[in-house]
């Protein structure tokens, strides 16, 4: 357990956990906790949230390892689950009355760009993107910050990609929209 697992695959990585070698699980959390967090705190707008559903990701994904069909593509399975997780997690923030993404001191709290015009341009964004409707913002994220592929979105959220693709250009029709009113002000 004490071995170094920087380059070990994923499938073997599983493989292991499968084996009951649970510090490889811990390996592959280590691995996509960063990624997955990044595009959980995105979503979902604040780090608690995005937190829970990290975390329920994890364990599902632990639980459920006997199913991840392709272990080598397990991050891909994994990021699956979590984009699940998110949209269950922004349904219960949304049914308790909250906004969808509007926790500034948890969107603000990432590590700060070098110039303050990038930290300005950085905040009009992030207001932008809350703008936009959730399944917008979930195609949106997937295509542009996590630089994913039609085909691997639709893998990864059960939709088509010509589905996915119009929610791509309406997030894009949206945000100009937003950003054009920003400039005005």
């Amino acid at each position: 357990m004490g071995i170094d697992n920087v380059g070990t695959s994923d499938a073997e990585l599983v493989r292991r956990v499968r084996s009951g070698d649970t510090g490889a699980y811990a390996a592959l959390v280590a691995r996509y906790r960063d990624r997955l967090g990044r595009y959980a705190v995105h979503m979902l707008g604040n780090r608690e949230d995005a937190e829970e559903a990290l975390q329920d990701a994890f364990v599902r994904g632990y639980r459920s390892l006997a199913r991840c069909d392709d272990p080598e593509r397990f991050g891909a399975w994994l990021y699956g689950i979590l984009v699940n997780r998110c949209r269950t997690t922004g349904a219960r923030a949304a049914r308790r009355g909250r906004l969808f993404v509007r926790d500034e001191a948890a969107l603000n709290g990432a590590p700060l760009p070098s110039s303050v015009e990038q930290t300005e341009l950085d905040d009009v964004v992030r207001r932008a993107l809350a703008r936009l409707a959730p399944e917008y913002r979930e195609a949106f994220l997937l295509k542009y910050v996590e630089d994913l592929e039609y085909e691997e979105m639709a893998r990864l959220t059960g939709l088509g990609v010509s589905a996915l693709k119009m929610r791509v250009k309406r997030a894009r029709e949206q945000l100009q929209t937003i950003l054009r009113e920003v400039e005005r002000v």
